[in-house]
């Protein structure tokens, strides 16, 4: 690994491939940054289908229906009541996810990772998603930085980036100050708790 400046580069031959890669992708057009999927006739389907507003009521993802939805920001929220649709549409900046919807604790590095949308935390009354249990292990850690570095990042880069992959693999390569690795995050659970995280 080599440092240019304050930032770290990967690996040669890895700088080569992911060049090779963002060449690719600038090729494409770009997606936005929204971590959506397609389902029906949902093209840019937030949240995997599940309910915003069943994360704060429920405590979990609860599936939305189909035919009940509403468009926020470019992106369809599906609900379980239209109870619930309607405090969506009342008030969505509280119950939309955060960073677009992206892990926030790849965001804490610049990097927009898609989620499970199962996997969540709300701090201080906003939804926040993570790749997997043990992502939100890890940006429990160190709460507090891991969310001043995301919101950092979101806001100075990968929200206004024209495509979420563009961003991330340009993360991938020119990596931002205090990047650790899934084994760095790893091995610092386990020194810091005496056990390996699950």
């Amino acid at each position: 690994m080599r440092i240019h400046g304050g930032l770290r580069l990967a690996d040669p031959a890895g700088a080569l491939l992911s060049a090779a890669a963002l060449a690719l992708l600038f090729s494409v057009s770009g997606c936005g940054t929204m971590n959506v999927v397609s389902e029906g006739g949902d093209s840019n389907l937030m949240l995997h289908g599940n309910d915003p507003v069943a994360y704060f009521a429920d405590g979990k993802a609860v599936p939305g229906r189909p035919d009940l939805k509403a468009e926020h920001a470019g992106a369809t929220y599906r609900f379980t009541s239209e109870e619930n649709r309607r405090q969506f549409i009342t008030s969505p900046d509280r119950y939309a996810p955060q960073f677009g919807g992206f892990s926030a604790q790849a965001m804490a590095y610049a990097v927009p990772a898609a989620t499970d949308a199962a996997t969540f935390k709300i701090i201080d009354g906003k939804l926040y998603l993570f790749e997997s249990p043990r992502s939100r292990l890890y940006f429990e850690m160190d709460q507090e930085r891991n969310l001043r570095q995301a919101q950092h990042y979101w806001e100075s880069e990968a929200r206004d980036a024209s495509s979420w992959q563009l961003q991330a693999l340009w993360r991938q390569v020119w990596r931002v100050p205090g990047y650790k690795s899934e084994a760095d995050l790893a091995a610092e659970y386990e020194r810091r708790f005496g056990k390996k995280a699950d």
